[in-house]
């Protein structure tokens, strides 16, 4: 049944991906690439021009070459990715993700651990966490799906042995 689930989390992803990562950006240039490293010690980057030149450059056919291999300041490392993953996941399922926290264990929690890096033999403690830090996790997480994904990041990281183990 878990494939079920992450399948299902998957087509919701590729749907609201593009909005999501919108929402979620803080970065309002251009990205990475050639015109990112070239006009990066402009004094006033967030403004029109140097982004139209950012982007321009980037434009030359230099940009995707970055992208693809990981260079001029762009990452190939996927950890933007799954953490939109983990993000989306959150958003699709938060009142079963809610009962599996509360309960300790579930499909979806066990799936939810999966998309953020969690180990197969550390999910026993990442369950038995989510369920001790329940209420606040959940309280952190009313406002949205990100804010519940970091305070549940912020877990982790906080954990002797999440911290440890975990992948990501």
């Amino acid at each position: 049944m878990s494939k079920k689930v992450i399948m299902l989390s998957i087509a919701v992803l590729f749907g609201m991906q593009a909005g999501l990562a919108m929402a979620t950006n803080p970065d309002t240039g251009p990205g990475c690439g050639l015109g990112k490293i070239l006009w990066a010690d402009n004094a006033h980057q967030k403004n029109i021009a140097p982004q139209v030149f950012m982007a321009t450059t980037n434009g030359t056919g230099m940009n995707t070459f970055a992208i693809s291999s990981g260079t001029s300041g762009c990452t190939n490392d996927g950890k933007i990715m799954a953490e939109h993953k983990a993000t989306v996941f959150t958003a699709a399922n938060f009142e079963n993700l809610s009962q599996d926290m509360a309960q300790g264990r579930g499909e979806h929690l066990a799936s939810l651990a999966t998309l953020m890096g969690v180990p197969a033999n550390q999910q026993d403690e990442f369950f038995a966490m989510t369920q001790s830090q329940y209420t606040a996790l959940i309280q952190e997480g009313k406002a949205s799906p990100v804010a519940m994904v970091k305070a549940i990041n912020g877990a982790i990281a906080s954990h002797p042995v999440l911290a440890q183990a975990s992948t990501r």
